[in-house]
């Protein structure tokens, strides 16, 4: 199919100082958690992302001296001749693709906690660690002499930039790290040339976008990333008059908003280009190209930005993972094949778990190396068998699509009327509509293909399952909430659960509403509580959310919803008690106690939610184990369990649990790959630091 003439200027080639863009795609910097440790890994992983036709590709931040060490986090990282071998991995995937390879020169400042490399970490001041786990330590108040070494730092760092081939070189200017401290008047209190005025707070960021700038000049194109406020007439820091003075110095802005929680907005608390008329703000005040991600997901709001000349460049990072071939798909007219982004931060939160990222709608994303998974490419089938799926679910529809690519012959039987399972149900909660797009891009996908058969509103027994003499058998039959109250904290019941004022998750999700006070007794500590919490107030109940924890819904932070989340429930009304377990429920009742003191609390309510644990529907499983050797004899040949219906956890894990069995039918259980940092040896050791920090040494 060809490109609808209508998205045209998305591909037309965009100059950037010395260098241009293919095109207006642009995956901006942006975190795998994958980094220094993996570079394999994150060479595969971006590489791909330019075979699918993002015309520049970055990396994410790279540390540029030791005194910027995140772990536990893996960022990158470009401090020494070994770092700039394994970047050469990931600037070659991304040129033999024709894409450019951008870097974010990286130094965080007092949000550095420096557990592995213990130096001390350089500020505007002596300000308190503001790392995501936190330490009781602060940074060192920086000197002329540490200025001068800092400038050194972005200097080297821009040169081992270029030997590792990059095309686009970043200063960092925002997110709080120490260039945008000294922008800031509440951390800049200098009384020196660094300090006080707009035009001294802004010397420092100026100087180094100079330095960066004389080291690849002619040879890469100078990036500067910046944060602008979420209100233009609301700006105590004065970013607006910063930009001013350096509006023109770089080759490209890539602009932010202030507010992390903001710019990463999850699908429940921001829609698709939240912030863009901010950015068209930014945009009227410099003739250089800018870019800025709005989470696109839509080719037509894609196209808006650039014909508004709201900004040049159409800046993705979510997007880019949920589907690396976006801009091929739309180049070749396919956009119903578009993998959509839900929105829901899974990524972000393995990243902040120190673990590779992954994706909701995308199982490769991270896998492309590791277990050599592509995204549109796959192995075919390994014969003519037929593969029966029970169950529509996440991990169903997912194994169905796979096997159905690879082309066997599928049967897809769901004992619901519409297939889709906990999505059905979930995606009609407050803020979680976007989440539709996992059942819904499959069943799109599904009906293309003619070799798989659906049959929704059949409930297949074991006797049905071995009369269809399939060869192969996926059950994807789900999980169901418990109502007992285990759950995280607990392994037991509590006292009361049998009672009919208990009611379970599922009775709520199909619309079985009660009238009262309702207490949700939220052990999960993800979304669902909180979910039903927004849509019970919303229906005018009264709803108390109780926590074993110190803070509700605290895996949420991971997601970076966790603040929007609290904001919304205490907008609503809902009321919250923290660190109290539930021990019982008896006559309106509820029995709490301390989790610390253990001292006993009472609190009235007419009807109890507990939220907590799922138990596996693998009853089906269980009887078709006991019935394998009829199984075998009529010529069954695999039989697996994937998905919730195994362990119960996110949609994530189901869709990946769905694809890697669908993979691996016929091919074995492959073990995947272990990623190891490729190093010259052990001269270059000797020569990890540039040059000394500061002269506080003896």
């Amino acid at each position: 199919m060809a490109r609808d003439s209508r998205y045209d200027p998305l591909f037309e080639p965009v100059r950037i100082g010395p260098v241009t863009a293919p095109n207006r795609f642009y995956q901006v910097p942006h975190c795998s958690g994958m980094g220094y440790q993996r570079p394999q890994t994150l060479a595969a992983m971006r590489g791909v992302k330019a075979e699918g036709g993002w015309g520049v590709v970055c990396t994410e931040y790279c540390s540029i001296d030791d005194s910027a060490d995140e772990t536990p986090y893996p960022s990158a990282s470009l401090r020494d001749d070994d770092d700039v071998i394994n970047l050469r991995l990931m600037t070659d995937a991304v040129h033999a693709h024709g894409a450019l390879a951008g870097v974010e020169l990286w130094y965080g400042g007092h949000s550095s906690a420096n557990l592995l490399s213990r130096e001390i970490s350089l500020d505007v001041a002596s300000l308190p660690n503001e790392a995501r786990l936190g330490q009781p330590a602060q940074s060192q108040a920086m000197s002329k002499a540490d200025i001068a070494d800092f400038r050194e730092m972005y200097r080297n760092g821009a040169r081992r930039a270029l030997e590792a081939g990059f095309d686009i070189v970043y200063v960092y200017g925002c997110h709080y790290y120490l260039l945008h401290n000294f922008l800031n008047p509440c951390f800049n209190r200098r009384e020196d040339e660094y300090g006080g005025p707009v035009q001294n707070r802004v010397r420092l960021l100026r100087e180094v976008i100079e330095d960066v700038g004389e080291i690849v000049a002619g040879r890469a194109a100078l990036a500067v990333r910046y944060s602008i406020p979420p209100r233009f007439d609301d700006d105590p820091q004065e970013l607006i008059a910063c930009f001013e003075q350096i509006a023109e110095l770089p080759d490209l802005w890539d602009i932010t908003v202030n507010d992390y929680y903001r710019e990463m907005g999850s699908s429940r608390f921001f829609g698709e280009a939240a912030h863009q008329s901010l950015v068209a703000q930014i945009k009227s005040m410099t003739s250089k190209p800018v870019v800025s991600v709005g989470r696109f997901t839509s080719p037509d709001t894609m196209l808006s930005q650039i014909t508004s000349g709201t900004q040049d460049f159409i800046g993705a990072a979510r997007p880019s993972i949920a589907d690396p071939f976006l801009p091929q798909k739309i180049d070749q007219g396919r956009l119903e094949d578009i993998r959509e982004c839900i929105g829901c931060n899974v990524c972000y939160a393995h990243n902040a778990l120190g673990a590779p990222i992954r994706c909701t709608q995308n199982p490769t994303m991270g896998e492309e190396w590791r277990r050599n998974w592509h995204p549109q490419r796959i192995e075919s089938r390994h014969a003519e068998q037929t593969v029966l799926v029970v169950g529509a679910g996440p991990a169903g529809l997912e194994a169905a699509c796979t096997l159905g690519s690879r082309g066997y012959p599928v049967i897809l039987a769901e004992a619901e009327r519409e297939p889709g399972g906990r999505v059905n149900r979930e995606s009609r909660l407050p803020g979680l509509a976007e989440y539709a797009r996992v059942r819904d891009w499959r069943l799109g996908q599904l009906a293309k293909m003619a070799n798989v058969q659906v049959y929704p509103d059949n409930r297949l027994d074991t006797v049905a399952i071995l009369e269809l003499e399939c060869r192969h058998v996926l059950l994807a039959t789900g999980a169901r909430w418990r109502s007992d109250g285990i759950g995280r904290s607990s392994n037991t019941p509590f006292d009361g659960h049998d009672q009919t004022s208990v009611i379970g998750v599922e009775q709520v999700l199909d619309g079985h509403l009660p009238d009262g006070h309702i207490l949700i007794y939220d052990d999960e500590h993800y979304y669902i509580g909180s979910a039903i919490a927004l849509m019970l107030s919303a229906q005018g109940k009264r709803v108390t959310m109780v926590s074993p924890q110190d803070s509700l819904c605290g895996w949420n932070r991971f997601t970076d919803e966790h603040a929007p989340l609290m904001r919304a429930l205490i907008e609503a009304g809902v009321e919250i008690v923290t660190a109290r377990r539930l021990r019982g429920f008896e006559d309106g009742l509820a029995r709490l106690a301390c989790i610390y003191s253990d001292q006993e609390t009472w609190l009235e309510a007419d009807y109890l939610l507990p939220v907590g644990a799922r138990i596996p529907n693998d009853e089906l499983w269980l009887e078709l184990q006991g019935r394998r050797d009829e199984f075998t004899e009529a010529g069954g040949l695999s039989m697996r369990r994937i998905g919730d219906c195994r362990a119960p956890g996110i949609i994530a894990a189901a869709v990946y649990a769905g694809h890697k069995a669908a993979r691996e039918l016929g091919q074995g259980e492959a073990g995947a790959r272990r990623d190891r940092v490729v190093l010259r040896g052990w001269s270059t050791m000797s020569r990890r630091r540039s040059g000394p920090v500061n002269s506080d040494c003896c």
